[in-house]
């Protein structure tokens, strides 16, 4: 049974499609079988594997809208991709009369669930069904955080979704780690912020620290995750220490 990790923050800007891919491309490169699922209507992390969500003519949107199997829509790159396109911004309206429309997601994986290791699933920067979707049929979620004050207001309200969905739908999800992204060491306001997260969440916050770099901006124009793009680089090292340490934490 694969074990499904949803990244979730409802901020935007807080490497949440990087951090998605990149954790996945580490998992791959210790010999794990992953599946990426896109679930932002962005594309962002299909368009970072070579896809182009403007030419698929099935995507997540037919999975969740039309129960397509999710097989259907899953590409080989450097991980498998269920990819997204912009259709995806009419799935919630769409399935709005869906019963069950929560746990689409969740039924469509628990097809191809003995197929991998591990699921990582990207979401939108918002709670709306897409992300709710994402929690549903997620084991453990990991928390990408920009190390600034707003960024870190948003963990509230996710720390709050999860609680409804575990009274109401999937009892046993919980943050597996936060993350902290976009670290900038040298300023003083990144230095107070990962002293603010670790007051509040102690040893929830992961060790490994991603920092800023032009890497993380060039990989994606080029298809690929920045372990492929530049595998002896910092941004490299960071996601596999990441790696080591949630496949150190079971």
């Amino acid at each position: 049974m694969a074990k499904v990790i949803a990244f979730a923050n409802q901020k935007g800007g807080v490497a949440k499609t990087t951090t998605t891919l990149n954790l996945a491309a580490a998992f791959a490169e210790t010999g794990h079988r992953v599946l990426c699922v896109d679930m932002d209507p962005q594309g962002n992390l299909s368009m970072s594997q070579g896809i182009d969500p403007e030419t698929l003519e099935k995507s997540m949107f037919d999975v969740l809208v039309h129960d397509m199997p999710i097989r259907e829509v899953t590409y080989r790159c450097e991980v498998d991709v269920a990819a997204a396109s912009i259709d995806l911004a009419g799935a919630e309206i769409a399935m709005s009369v869906k019963i069950g429309r929560e746990r689409s997601l969740d039924k469509a994986l628990r097809a191809v669930s003995d197929d991998y290791d591990f699921v990582c699933i990207d979401t939108p920067p918002s709670l709306g069904l897409l992300t709710v979707n994402a929690l549903t049929a997620a084991d453990k979620v990991i928390v990408p955080v920009q190390c600034e004050y707003l960024s870190m207001r948003g963990l509230l309200q996710l720390q709050h979704t999860l609680e409804m969905i575990r009274e109401n739908l999937n009892p046993t999800v919980d943050i597996m780690g936060i993350l902290p992204t976009m670290v900038d060491t040298r300023t003083l306001h990144a230095q107070e912020a990962l002293e603010i997260l670790e007051e509040n969440f102690g040893n929830r916050v992961f060790g490994a620290r991603i920092k800023k770099t032009v890497r993380f901006a060039e990989a994606p124009v080029k298809g690929m995750s920045v372990l492929k793009y530049d595998p002896t680089g910092q941004a490299a090292d960071a996601y596999r220490r990441l790696a080591k340490e949630v496949l150190s934490n079971g």
